[in-house]
């Protein structure tokens, strides 16, 4: 009988399998991976391209298609095996309980479509609102994230990539979710633009109490923003720790890899000018 869950987490994952089916057999693209998010709690998982990570974000919201399929494991979210719901039980819990801002906003957003008829389908089949609730909800959402509300009708071409990865944030927190899961965010984005949607999302964090599992490749950035850093290597979670002993005593050979590989205006790697300071 597996242990119960620990009440002090929104999420735990254990010893987590998903394979592809090929057209020469199966490929392993998760391992066994177990991991917790607490309550509250920003957590990062790091990892070069294809290491797994997006794989995991869909696992957990039930999204993953054939070819794939989760082989082994279980994802309790709030104390609940996701793996075990039906289709009626996922829809629900799916934007209230746990809700995903995905890698491309502008791939999320449908381009013939209104801002304003993306916020009005999710809040009429979960909240049952009328037209002029989901407009003043929208209007909500879209200060929240500040962007000004009267744009609620314009469509997605209309926004720059910033405001377009806003727009995506403010309909993953519509519903209040206990879990946001951010598969790449920032990605796309200058730097600037970067740290101004990251300070909005942990302002917005520390006002709604939601917990994130925050995906990047660029650990320097996931240092600053998260609170625990899982790293993955081949679909495999090679070190767990905080941001703190990851930015200054990481464990695994992989994770100082991670840190060598990352230039700085001086020439040398990120760990090597820590180091070169400390002396």
């Amino acid at each position: 009988m597996s242990k119960q869950p620990n009440p002090e987490n929104i999420l735990e994952i254990r010893n987590l399998c998903v394979d592809y089916i090929l057209n020469d057999g199966e490929f392993s693209a998760v391992k066994n991976v177990s991991f917790h998010i607490k309550k509250g709690e920003i957590f990062g998982l790091a990892g070069e391209s294809g290491c797994g990570k997006s794989t995991i974000a869909f696992a957990i919201n039930r999204l993953l298609q054939p070819p794939a399929y989760i082989s082994n494991g279980e994802i309790y979210l709030d104390g609940e095996n996701v793996l075990k719901k039906d289709d009626e039980a996922l829809s629900r819990i799916r934007w209230s309980k746990v809700s995903m801002v995905f890698q491309s906003a502008m791939n999320s957003l449908n381009p013939v479509i209104t801002v304003f008829e993306q916020f009005r389908d999710m809040l009429k089949r979960h909240k049952g609102f009328n037209k002029s609730q989901a407009q003043k909800r929208t209007r909500e959402l879209l200060e929240l994230v500040g962007i000004e509300p009267a744009r609620f009708k314009d469509y997605p071409h209309q926004f720059s990539g910033g405001m377009r990865q806003r727009i995506v944030i403010a309909i993953a927190l519509a519903l209040n979710p206990d879990l946001v899961v951010m598969d790449e965010p920032t990605t796309a984005l200058d730097v600037v633009v970067q740290r101004e949607i990251l300070q909005e999302i942990y302002k917005l964090r520390k006002k709604f109490g939601f917990s994130i599992l925050f995906i990047t490749h660029d650990l320097s950035l996931m240092t600053q923003f998260c609170d625990r850093i899982g790293v993955m290597l081949e679909g495999e979670l090679v070190e767990v720790a905080t941001a703190k002993d990851i930015l200054n005593a990481p464990q695994h050979e992989y994770t100082k890899k991670l840190w060598d590989a990352i230039p700085t205006p001086f020439g040398d790697s990120v760990m090597s000018q820590f180091a070169t300071q400390k002396v």
